[in-house]
């Protein structure tokens, strides 16, 4: 079962979302991920490793903010894999508008990406 997080506030969340994941990791996980809104755009880090891992990567990139989302999943379709790791972005990395993290299966998800 995967773990969900979110934080909004006039401070860095970042601190805040990585606690969160650190309480569910004994729930298990194969990849865990945080996605901040940042100076008006989406930013995100992803890691098949623990959250301590994550957390290392993040603040070896300096990713901070004051809206975000966090994630640990368990696969039970797709490899663990950065990819696969949430939260995903559509419609691309690039110019992401979105932020998604979910607990299950979106059967729809080639319709809801274009």
């Amino acid at each position: 079962m995967c773990g969900i997080v979110g934080a909004v506030a006039q401070r860095n969340i970042t601190p805040v979302l990585i606690e969160g994941l650190k309480r569910l990791e004994y729930r298990g996980y194969d990849s865990c991920g945080v996605a901040l809104h940042v100076d008006g755009h989406l930013a995100r880090s992803r890691s098949t490793s623990r959250v301590a891992d994550l957390e290392s990567q993040i603040q070896e990139t300096h990713l901070q903010g004051f809206t975000g989302i966090a994630h640990t999943r368990w696969a039970t379709h797709g490899a663990p894999a950065t990819k696969n790791a949430h939260p995903h972005f559509s419609p691309n990395s690039d110019d992401a508008r979105i932020a998604l993290v979910h607990n299950g299966i979106i059967e729809n998800h080639d319709e809801l990406r274009a």
